[in-house]
């Protein structure tokens, strides 16, 4: 039986976890989870006071006093966050668990034994106390650090400041278990006792989703935010507006809707924002909307032509992709009606979230020329009227006590002056200095490069050639302007602060990935974010700069079978074992040579799982030399 318990450990200990966390050391014995686990909540806070997450976990995202008592947003409290969750584990855990036989070679022995007593974790207790020591935290707010103990004798203990770092907590401890191969065995994790503490690097930490472009229904955002909250990410923004369709009710303005998007079979409702919006709270994932603007707003022309300039020209030459469309920079009508819409939308997000993009990229001078109140594409005379917009847009969002996020050509193309605690979005990789450059200006960045972590890129353009064109960019092999296709190595290599002095680290907020819906729909969705988006959410959760190696390919193999077994349609990370593992590397000491080799290579330095996996292996072969550090 030690010999088993050995093989498993040896070959399962790569797999967990994903996002790696900042400490992981555990034994060799098999613990069992009952299907009659028992939460145990204290909590010095919870029991007392009802608050939701934003309130209790994120202190940045604090609510005026015009929303009601302070310490509620929507009536959840912690323990119903926590309960929730906990359930959730469970279910991951013992219905969604997955036997991991294509990780080991054929015929290997990796599994416990079913036949000798069982011992179960009946019992995880979470201590919730805002002054826990949790470790050292990369910023001052400790709310998403947590540590997990599980005892040899089947004790769990979760540490948490706040119900955001159970949430996260909850998750790493559901991808301690694999399911058994034997019917109604259970699931159990190899790797008891263990200690585990863990925090994030980065804040911020998103995925950009277009809902605007193709058809995107709110059950597919919910699978999504699951598969989020899974890989530890916490902000997911709606970019819920484009030239393309306008699929937001908007009941204020509702021919925006019913004339803007593809259908009315095809609109996202009151209830369907609403109902994703609490679905992301419950899962730790804070959903906030984008309405791009003044561009990419054809399809606003197509309930309130007067609004709108250079709609149905040929595109061109007055956009970067059909239609062209852009908001009226001088009219009348425009300022009121962005108050409408935004006062109607801004009421109700608020409730969830305390963030507003109002998007501001690719503004096309030339349209401005076909607008009446203009006739002009001078940036002299543009750029204030630009700046009057912008502010008038700030102003509403402001009074909602909302953070205004942005992409970077307002600053770096239009030259606006911003209210410091607007949020800079960066996003063109050929332009090598813009992180720096807002940077410098002293303004809150997220980055997240279109040479990077664009995971529309290289399938293609989505529009026509023009054989009248002889200068046409779209010609054979018909390649889009940021391919080639990212792949997860190359997304997990993404190092976007490598030259960002120590001194402005603290503005670098956070990130996002960005998969916009040129070519993407409900059907293909899921294979063009999972598992990609999963190496960018290490990145920002465990730390940028990290090299992909043999373990990094295990964990993210691992991470991409429990999406699976949740649902979640994610492409393959890896092929089976005997490509990973070959016949020279099935002996227990270069397995453990790789993963030290591996260890290395991430920079780790003395690593607790190496010691673990050395000792281990020592007491099969005791001409090993004593080790004590790796």
């Amino acid at each position: 039986m030690r010999a088993l318990l050995w093989y498993c450990t040896l070959v399962s200990s790569a797999f967990a976890l994903w996002p790696e966390t900042k400490h992981f050391e555990h034994g060799s014995s098999c613990l069992w989870l009952s299907a009659n686990l028992e939460l145990v909540h204290s909590s010095r806070t919870a029991s007392t006071q009802p608050l939701a997450w934003l309130w209790t976990t994120v202190q940045q995202l604090i609510r005026p006093s015009h929303h009601g008592d302070s310490s509620t947003i929507g009536g959840l409290s912690s323990e119903t966050l926590l309960q929730s969750a906990f359930e959730r584990m469970k279910r991951n855990v013992l219905d969604r668990s997955y036997v991991p036989q294509k990780f080991h070679p054929r015929g290997a022995q990796f599994e416990p034994a079913t036949d000798n007593v069982k011992r179960y974790i009946e019992r995880l207790h979470i201590d919730e106390d805002p002054q826990n020591n949790l470790g050292s935290t990369e910023h001052h707010d400790k709310s998403e650090a947590y540590s997990v103990e599980i005892f040899e004798d089947g004790g769990a203990l979760i540490k948490i400041a706040s119900p955001l770092g159970g949430l996260h907590a909850l998750e790493t401890f559901a991808q301690l278990f694999f399911a058994h191969s034997s019917p109604s065995a259970g699931s159990y994790t190899p790797y008891a006792p263990l200690v585990i503490s863990d925090s994030p690097v980065f804040e911020h930490r998103g995925l950009n989703l277009d809902i605007s472009r193709n058809w995107i229904s709110p059950t597919d955002v919910m699978r999504t935010i699951e598969a989020m909250a899974a890989n530890k990410l916490n902000r997911l923004h709606l970019h819920a507006s484009d030239s393309q369709s306008w699929p937001l009710e908007i009941p204020s303005l509702p021919d925006l809707a019913l004339k803007g998007a593809y259908s009315h079979a095809q609109i996202w409702r009151i209830e369907d924002l609403e109902a994703v919006q609490l679905h992301g709270t419950y899962h730790g994932v804070q959903v906030f909307t984008e309405i791009d603007l003044p561009g990419h707003t054809s399809s606003i022309g197509n309930a309130y032509p007067s609004l709108v300039t250079a709609k149905d020209v040929p595109w061109p030459k007055y956009a970067l992709e059909p239609p062209s469309g852009q908001l009226r920079l001088n009219s009348s009508e425009v300022p009121p009606f962005i108050r409408t819409l935004l006062e109607d939308l801004l009421s109700r997000t608020s409730r969830h979230s305390s963030l507003f993009h109002l998007g501001g990229d690719e503004l096309n001078r030339n349209a401005y020329r076909l607008d009446p109140t203009v006739n002009t594409s001078s940036p002299q005379i543009l750029q204030p009227l630009v700046q009057a917009f912008i502010d008038h847009v700030i102003s509403i969002a402001t009074a909602h006590s909302l953070t205004v996020i942005m992409w970077e050509e307002m600053v770096l193309d239009w030259n606006l002056t911003l209210p410091q605690n607007v949020i800079i979005q960066t996003w063109r990789g050929s332009d090598d200095d813009a992180l720096g450059t807002i940077l410098n200006k002293g303004y809150k960045t997220l980055f997240g490069s279109n040479a990077h972590w664009y995971l529309d890129c290289g399938h293609g353009y989505f529009v026509d050639p023009e054989p009248s064109n002889p200068d046409s960019p779209i010609r054979p092999p018909y390649l889009d302007y940021c391919s080639p296709y990212k792949n997860w190595r190359h997304i997990y290599a993404y190092d976007p602060v490598a030259d960002t002095p120590q001194s402005q680290r603290h503005l670098v907020v956070g990130g996002e990935v960005h998969l916009w819906g040129e070519l993407t729909d409900s059907v293909n969705l899921d294979d063009m974010l999972w598992p990609r988006v999963a190496a960018a959410a290490e990145v920002m959760w465990s730390a940028p700069g990290k090299k992909p190696a043999e373990s990094t390919t295990r964990r993210l193999a691992d991470m991409r079978e429990r999406l699976v077994m949740r649902g979640i349609r994610a492409g393959v990370a890896t092929t089976v074992v005997d490509v990973l593992i070959g016949p020279d590397r099935r002996s227990p000491e270069r397995a453990l040579r790789t993963a030290i080799n591996d260890l290395a290579a991430s920079d780790h330095g003395t690593d607790p799982t190496a010691l673990n996996l050395y000792r281990v292996i020592r007491a099969k072969d005791s001409k090993l030399p004593n080790r004590d550090t790796f």
